[in-house]
């Protein structure tokens, strides 16, 4: 949690050194994660199976960064702990894919 609550506070002084809080609000904080999603979807374009394993780690972190560093924001601003939020949603996913079912596909969880 430490670690958690450090890079929390280097990405809000990184943000006020700048005066960008004003540009932080949800929306625009919600469309720079698609943004940076999109950004990360493109690292994998035009790439064939055997390359997309293969990509520049470098790229790969940035883009992860980016996209983590937005989402950190938005759900602070929310004042919602993104470890609660990630564990709710587990088990809310083992409810609707029950191992029983799910193991071993990719259906979504109307089709099992």
């Amino acid at each position: 949690m430490d670690k958690y609550n450090k890079i929390i506070q280097e990405l809000i002084q990184f943000r006020n050194d700048r005066d960008w809080e004003q540009f932080h609000d949800s929306k625009n904080l919600a469309l720079a994660i698609s943004l940076e999603a999109a950004e990360l979807n493109e690292l994998f374009l035009w790439k064939k199976d055997n390359e997309v394993e293969n990509i520049n780690k470098d790229h790969l972190k940035e883009e992860i960064a980016d996209i983590l560093s937005y989402t950190f924001l938005l759900a602070e601003k929310h004042n919602l702990d993104v470890f609660d939020i990630v564990s709710e949603k587990i088990k809310k996913n083992a409810q609707k894919y029950p191992v029983d079912k799910a193991k071993g596909t990719a259906k979504k969880y109307n089709e099992l």
